[in-house]
């Protein structure tokens, strides 16, 4: 695989030096079809006046008059995309079980997990017991104060039978390329050293138990048509919330618990659930680098999860330079009344969320809540105003969808599992980009974030051919081609 051209600190390639790297020689097969070709494009605005619009087409033509030029090089090729979206969390799955008739229910997962015209999300997130988005706290193996069931005699996933499964299996049906990973906010209370499943860490006579634990999960699942692509073995492994299930598990712990239990049981057991460290913030990527130096642990890890709320997302490819044999996924952030500028909004999921995890080498982008209710619930402890990508008024089924949607949705309804990242100038005149290749197709997919208050003219050159369009103020498009 070819590795990411050098850029400057911001992330940036400016056309100048991207020609002094890549000279223009594309002529003949890269010059494509007849250069009247035409491009759809599809845009959002931060005003809200266009959301996923269809916009006006744009043809190629030879050459590129623009002062501002995009370049598209299919030829550097970097990762294949699992694909984007969000939790299903127990809040989300209880919404859309209970608040939504059968009709609504299907026109919803219909628009999320379909193909176009809907979102076409083809990644989710489960939690292996309760998060702060449950009604409820609890783990799959819960016993009275001071008992212990290391035989896991008492597991049982009935807790998601009323809500989380059904919403899970009806997303698989209609999209059976949906990969599912999932994990645990808490090991069972009795498996820690607070006995609870708030706060403390996992007891080191547990390791075995826990993994077991993590096994049957996968097992149960996988029973019940819900394969388990992906494992991480603790959310935010360096955070013990007061309010909410948590557990610290510090990097030694990490690479003693996958290296001695968990990775030789999953090679065992499930050889095709990936084991991903971390599941944490940027801004302490050496916690996940220590497991990796871990020689034992180092074999079982498939790669590293990464989470929004601290740090910079350029740490991912940092990370990824160091081992570039491991995967990348970006596993969770969440918006919320924090930050209620919906452009604002648009512009910092579609520019940090989407473009730059996936330049960051991220194969899939996950968001929290899938969907929450008018009052930003339901949820035990942790958040009160977190946003879910949509919301589900509780009295009426009525359905917004909000900024998150709209961001995803620019790449997961055209950037399809399996396509291929590939090349393109990004952060030159507010204006950032990432592209892909549809693997099935050949189809191109472009995503250009105009983060300025003005609308911004620009050139989109491949080959020896380009188009041009004008974005308005604060949006986003996707354009497409073969």
């Amino acid at each position: 695989m070819l590795t990411s051209p050098p850029v400057p600190g911001d992330g940036a390639v400016r056309p100048s030096s991207w020609k002094k790297i890549f000279p223009v020689m594309l002529l003949g097969a890269l010059a494509g079809p007849a250069l009247a070709q035409t491009v759809q494009a599809w845009i959002t605005t931060g005003d809200q006046t266009q959301l996923l619009a269809r916009g006006a087409d744009a043809r190629f033509h030879p050459g590129a008059r623009a002062a501002t030029i995009i370049e598209v090089d299919p030829r550097q090729r970097f990762q294949d995309m699992v694909g984007f979206g969000a939790a299903i969390t127990d809040a989300s799955a209880w919404l859309i079980q209970n608040k939504l008739n059968p009709q609504q229910r299907a026109d919803l997962l219909n628009e999320l997990f379909g193909k176009a015209p809907g979102a076409g999300f083809s990644f989710t997130r489960l939690t292996i017991g309760a998060s702060d988005f449950s009604r409820s706290h609890y783990s799959f193996d819960d016993m009275p104060p001071g008992q212990t069931d290391p035989e896991l005699r008492h597991f049982s996933i009935d807790p998601n039978r009323a809500d989380v499964l059904p919403v899970t299996k009806a997303a698989l049906a209609i999209n059976p390329r949906l990969r599912v990973m999932a994990s645990p906010w808490s090991a069972p209370g009795w498996m820690k050293s607070t006995d609870s499943l708030i706060q403390g860490t996992l007891k080191p006579e547990a390791y075995a138990p826990f993994a077991r634990y993590l096994s049957r999960y996968i097992s149960a699942y996988q029973q019940e048509g819900v394969p388990i692509y992906a494992l991480t073995l603790q959310n935010e492994p360096h955070f013990e919330p007061k309010d909410y299930p948590g557990m610290r598990v510090d990097p030694a712990q990490r690479a003693a618990f996958i290296g001695g239990h968990l990775g030789p049981l999953l090679a065992k057991e499930h050889p095709h659930t990936r084991i991903l460290d971390w599941d944490h913030n940027w801004d302490a990527p050496g916690s996940p680098a220590e497991v990796l130096k871990d020689a034992t642990a180092n074999q079982y890890v498939a790669g590293v999860a990464w989470h929004c709320y601290g740090g910079d997302v350029r740490v991912q490819a940092a990370l990824h330079d160091r081992w570039p044999d491991k995967e990348t996924f970006f596993t969770e952030c969440s918006g919320g009344k924090w930050a209620p500028v919906w452009s604002d909004n648009l512009q910092h999921f579609a520019r940090t969320l989407v473009i730059g995890t996936t330049r960051g080498w991220a194969r899939g982008v996950l968001l929290w809540n899938l969907a929450l209710d008018e009052h930003d619930g339901p949820h035990l402890g942790g958040c009160n105003d977190c946003r879910g990508v949509v919301t589900i008024d509780s009295r009426d089924g009525k359905i917004t969808r909000n900024e998150e949607y709209y961001a995803l949705a620019h790449a997961s309804r055209f950037v399809r599992p399996g396509a291929r990242r590939i090349a393109s100038t990004s952060g030159y005149d507010q204006l950032d980009t990432v592209a892909f290749r549809n693997a099935d197709d050949g189809e191109l997919a472009l995503l250009v974030a105009n983060s300025a208050r003005a609308p911004r003219s620009f050139a989109v050159r491949i080959g020896q051919r380009s188009f041009d369009y004008t974005l308005p103020a604060t949006s986003v498009a996707t354009f497409t081609w073969k």
